[in-house]
């Protein structure tokens, strides 16, 4: 009896575990799942093609095209002038820049010249019954002889005897040898070719200047010359004389130049050819950076385009029928900084304007126009 009293307790038991677990796992059951679907928006703009043109563009610093550097030709000291010798100092063409002391250089060719003048006193005789006919050229040259101002031309001989008896003597070498040193005794002052703006100044008044030593160096400020590196494609595009569009780095000056000189030699390495842009105008400073633009060409039917929204493969994103992200190829006809100028496209398509990270050929987009 008990025995069947415990077999029913346990399938009893066993019945109820069973509904129970049952209930359970009916109340764990996951709950239902919500798609999740966006679709992202996209900005187009339709396409309009049309004639654009073409333009070289190119950077560097600007140098000044009138350059010198002073180096002296002659050992001297140094001395004061009116205007000190500093950089950032203006002088006018022909001013006096620097000047050294030249008084015993300057007294050596004053003996030099009298010297020519006792050798041509000692001939006089000759000439006076020798050679008649030239005594009276060379007495007058006497007469206006100044020991102390620069020589003047020595009379020309009237015959070949005169020719060889003045050489003889010795006067015409003496006369040269003079004439050298007069040119000397001007390369103890240096002055201003052109006017311009001292730019370094390496001496200072009371120094002992020696031959060969550089002193400074003088720029003219009114004109200036950028050197460009264009694309040897663009060569037969490139001419002399030709207008250049120069401005700064933030676009607020503008200058306008034109190409002054173009190398006749293409740099194997970069295929580039050099030419130089002359350019003047206020607010212009040596060394500044700056960039030019030249117009080469006009390309019909091209559409410019930012160089962000065109792939390695030259392909852009298009929208077709509203939503749908097509992948289209175009041929690239020219390559700026930050634009391209494409060919290929319909007018009247709808381009994706801006770039949209993860798009995808046949990707369901929201159009926005721009």
């Amino acid at each position: 009896m008990r025995l069947a009293i415990s077999i029913v307790l346990g399938l009893v038991l066993l019945t109820g575990s069973y509904v129970l677990y049952q209930n359970l796992a009916d109340s764990k059951k996951p709950p239902r799942g919500q798609a999740n679907k966006t679709t992202n928006t996209v900005f187009v703009k339709p396409v309009e093609n049309g004639d654009s043109p073409i333009f070289i563009e190119t950077n560097g610093t600007i140098r000044a095209q009138e350059r010198i550097e002073l180096f002296s030709e002659v050992q001297g000291v140094l001395k004061q002038t009116k205007k000190a010798f500093k950089p950032g100092q203006r002088y006018g063409k022909g001013e006096m820049l620097l000047e050294m002391d030249s008084q015993e250089f300057y007294s050596s060719l004053v003996a030099q010249r009298s010297i020519l003048y006792n050798n041509i006193v000692s001939i006089m005789p000759d000439l006076k019954f020798d050679l008649p006919e030239s005594f009276q050229p060379w007495q007058t040259y006497l007469d206006e002889f100044d020991i102390q101002g620069t020589l003047k031309e020595l009379p020309k001989a009237q015959n070949e005897k005169e020719k060889y008896f003045i050489n003889s003597k010795q006067i015409v070498s003496t006369y040269y040898t003079i004439k050298n040193l007069e040119e000397r005794l001007v390369k103890y002052q240096i002055k201003a070719p052109f006017s311009g703006i001292l730019t370094e100044a390496l001496v200072d008044p009371g120094t002992l200047v020696r031959t060969g030593q550089k002193l400074g160096a003088l720029i003219n400020p009114s004109v200036f010359e950028l050197e460009a590196n264009i694309n040897a494609e663009y060569l037969e595009y490139l001419k002399v004389g030709k207008r250049v569009s120069v401005s700064d780095l933030k676009g607020q000056n503008t200058w306008v130049g034109f190409v002054k000189r173009i190398n006749g030699v293409i740099d194997p390495t970069t295929q580039t050819v050099q030419a130089f842009i002359q350019i003047s105008g206020k607010n212009l400073t040596e060394g500044m950076f700056l960039e030019a633009s030249v117009m080469a060409k006009t390309e019909s039917n091209v559409l410019e385009i930012s160089r962000s929204l065109l792939s390695t493969d030259n392909t852009v994103f298009v929208v077709e029928n509203d939503s749908v992200l097509t992948m289209h190829a175009v041929e690239v006809i020219h390559f700026s900084d930050k634009t391209a100028l494409v060919r290929g496209l319909k007018n009247g398509a709808y381009l994706m304007s801006k770039p949209l990270p993860g798009a995808y050929d046949g990707m369901i987009v929201k159009v926005s126009n721009q």
